[in-house]
């Protein structure tokens, strides 16, 4: 009885050793961290790509490339940047991400593209200007407000030159 309970924990840890052998082996071929969020993205929508550079392990240019969206540099001054999501991404289908350090060293991820579709933003129409020209200007003129307005004017010039012509007069005699 006890050899059975010896031999099955031995092959419950060969077990479990022969299963987490390839997820360590997967570590070990990327050298460096890296990220892309959110892992599922509608088409159109715009994704954060990171990099881990605390670690030292990549301190040059990383370039991202994936078949849904353009290539992006990420200069070695900074530890993330964004990408557009191809308007043309078909919906369900999962892309693959690739990371590649200045070094050779290169890692993948996977992005997935949801459904739905980002809603097109709608552009406000151009500004033509203001319409000058016609509040204080013309518009809104009245017949009789012209008269009255054309009168004092008058009016007041006439007295301007009938009192300088008296005065000038009364001055010579």
């Amino acid at each position: 009885m006890r050899a059975i309970r010896v031999a099955s924990a031995a092959l419950l840890g060969a077990g479990a050793l022969a299963l987490t052998a390839p997820s360590a082996a997967a570590g070990d071929s990327n050298a460096f961290g890296f990220s892309v969020m959110p892992s599922t993205i509608a088409a159109g929508g715009q994704v954060t790509l990171s990099v881990d550079r605390g670690n030292g392990n990549c301190g040059g240019t990383v370039i991202v490339s994936s078949g849904v969206f353009d290539t992006v540099r990420i200069p070695p001054d900074r530890s993330q940047s964004t990408a557009t999501v191809d308007w043309d991404a078909r919906p369900g289908a999962s892309y693959r991400v690739t990371f590649t350090c200045n070094g050779g060293d290169t890692g993948t991820a996977q992005l997935t593209i949801a459904g739905g579709r980002v809603p097109t933003p709608v552009p406000y129409p151009p500004n033509r200007g203001v319409h000058a020209g016609e509040g204080g200007t013309v518009g809104g003129f009245d017949l009789k407000e012209l008269g009255l307005g054309t009168l004092l004017i008058v009016g007041s010039v006439g007295a301007a030159y009938h009192f300088s012509r008296r005065r000038t007069g009364e001055d010579g005699a």
